[in-house]
């Protein structure tokens, strides 16, 4: 694969007397690019064209958003057909594959900081389905080469992933019929009998059925939930909760949800306040409007007292106006810490011109520099209000330099690879597979935080199907229908059969291990789960080098 790509400007000679750093550090920069892109650029752009297109939730999840996850993935996959002809592409896919289900899952069940649970449904439909995508990809590189109708094949088993996306719903209502669990709760909450009736998720429970179940309906009334459930929900929480279901655009859900999460988070700092016994000194401290962290000191006295209010279910009409007054207070404080939060995390792309505050921020712009200095003139940033109707430039622009970044990559690993005496496949099972899926590890860690437990898997999963049925049959398709009709792809390494093979176990191990912990995601569960990704980069690794059986012929080596 050395060969295919431009001559290095060192000698292998200098490249083992320490130039491979140089090369590593390359590696890992356009590993930083290849995320800002997909971040800041691609998937925003995807979103318009979404929006545009008028795509349901499910399809565009499967479809552009998965695209926008696993483009690296894709690329890689290209250069791996079309310029390196090897097996760095395949390897590429399976070890990310690997690296999504079981390092993931492992990292978001350590340190999720709380047991998620997980539903059923969304975690059996994506692994069924993967389960199929990776079966099918066992039969067609088991003799090493693959044809235009294998390559078509996994292509239409992805459109009809999508189709089954589309309904999702539907299909979920015949899969509760059947297994007689209605009672399931909806986005991965767990059973409502494993629930409290005093629980404050009960409210969110029965509007998340009305929102799914009872679509045809186009009116939910608040006043029902607040008669369902008195004292437990003020007017402006039980709106919040409405807002989160089916019949509201996936971007107000989202913000609804963010709001919620807010509340939520404050709610359960300020009950601990109470029950320490400090909240007769929080009662004292004069109002201001000072928001540190989300909590005011005023309204975290004020809304530790309205939680006790409700426990005790004891709130008179005369609160009822202080409620709403505090809520109001709420979401103007929710308001302003996600101003804040914009301010402090650094939404976007860091421009070239403007210097941030903190130390930290500062590194990361000198580091980025050079990146966002070229980003910022070749690619319109559509999250600016009026750069919006460049949407379309800034999708073409994105992808050319996701191209141009998977290329450095793949050319950089290819030199290091050779310079150690490493196979193409073991630094696209390793190396390359975490590189291209550490954007979606933070993605997933970041929504399991914050209890979408199903959101995350899914997001592993899906992103998955996506890798093998697009990412490995877009590019054989083009290369044995349009660029070389009736040709064959080679496989070179026969080691890739066991990786793959072992990639179906892990599917079965993780799922299995699901369900014996009451499907739920939690430390043990992803103890587990990186032990076993541990031992498949073991395996995978001695495959590889022949430890086990004869698979890989030597390296050449220049004379």
């Amino acid at each position: 694969a050395l060969h295919e790509f431009p001559n290095d400007i060192f000698t292998n000679e200098d490249r083992r007397h320490g130039a491979v750093v140089l090369h590593v550090l390359c590696a890992v920069y356009m590993f930083y690019a290849l995320a800002i892109v997909c971040d800041d650029f691609f998937v925003p752009s995807l979103e318009k064209i979404c929006e545009r297109l008028h795509l349901s939730e499910d399809v565009a999840g499967a479809t552009f958003m998965a695209a926008g996850s696993s483009a690296p993935e894709l690329f890689t996959s290209v250069i791996g057909v079309f310029i390196t002809k090897g097996d760095v592409g395949v390897g590429t896919i399976v070890g990310s594959a690997v690296f999504n289900i079981l390092c993931i899952i492992g990292v978001c069940g350590l340190f999720a900081g709380q047991v998620v649970a997980l539903s059923s449904w969304s975690l059996l439909r994506d692994s069924i389905y993967y389960t199929l995508s990776v079966v099918a990809l066992i039969v067609f590189i088991y003799d090493e080469k693959v044809s235009w109708w294998e390559s078509l094949v996994l292509v239409l088993m992805y459109i009809i992933y999508i189709v089954i996306m589309k309904y999702n719903s539907t299909l979920h209502h015949c899969f509760e019929k059947k297994t007689k669990n209605s009672a399931n709760m909806v986005n991965g909450l767990g059973n409502s009998t494993e629930m409290d009736d005093n629980s404050n998720c009960d409210a969110t429970v029965v509007l998340l059925k009305k929102g799914n179940f009872h679509r045809k309906a186009s009116v939910i009334m608040v006043d029902e939930l607040l008669s369902a459930y008195p004292h437990q929900l003020s007017f402006s929480e039980a709106g919040l909760r409405i807002m989160i279901t089916s019949h509201f655009p996936p971007k107000t859900r989202l913000s609804m949800a963010s709001r919620m999460l807010i509340n939520e988070r404050q709610r359960l700092i300020n009950s601990r306040t109470y029950t320490n016994g400090e909240s007769e000194v929080a009662i004292k401290i004069p109002v201001k409007h000072v928001v540190e962290n989300g909590t005011g000191p005023s309204n975290s006295a004020e809304r530790g007292v309205n939680s006790t209010r409700r426990e005790e279910d004891a709130a008179e009409a005369g609160n009822e106006t202080e409620n709403e007054n505090e809520d109001n207070e709420n979401n103007e404080n929710d308001e302003e810490e996600e101003e804040d939060d914009d301010d402090d995390d650094h939404e976007g792309p860091y421009t070239p011109f403007d210097l941030p505050t903190g130390k930290i921020e500062i590194l990361k712009w000198l580091f980025t520099w050079p990146l966002s200095f070229v980003l910022y003139f070749t690619v319109p940033n559509c999250n600016k209000p009026h750069l919006e109707k460049w949407f379309m430039v800034t999708f073409a622009s994105s992808t050319l330099w996701i191209a141009a970044f998977s290329y450095m990559m793949v050319w950089m690993v290819t030199i290091i690879g050779y310079t150690l005496g490493i196979p193409d496949v073991i630094m696209g099972i390793t190396f390359l597979a975490a590189g291209t899926s550490v954007p979606d590890c933070m993605a997933s860690l970041i929504v399991a935080r914050q209890g979408m437990g199903d959101m995350a898997v899914s997001n592993s999963i899906g992103s998955n199907v996506f890798d093998i049925l697009i990412g490995l049959g877009l590019p054989w398709a083009l290369q044995t229908l349009a660029v070389n009709y009736g040709s064959y792809i080679r496989l070179n390494s026969r080691g890739l059969i066991y990786s793959v093979g072992l990639l179906l176990a892990s599917v079965f191990v993780t799922v299995f291990g699901v369900h014996m912990n009451k499907w739920k995601l939690d430390k043990k569960l992803g103890c587990v789960c990186l032990s076993l990704y541990g031992i498949f980069l073991c395996f995978s690794i001695m495959t590889e080098f022949n430890v086990f059986t004869f698979v890989n012929l030597p390296m050449c080596r220049d004379h």
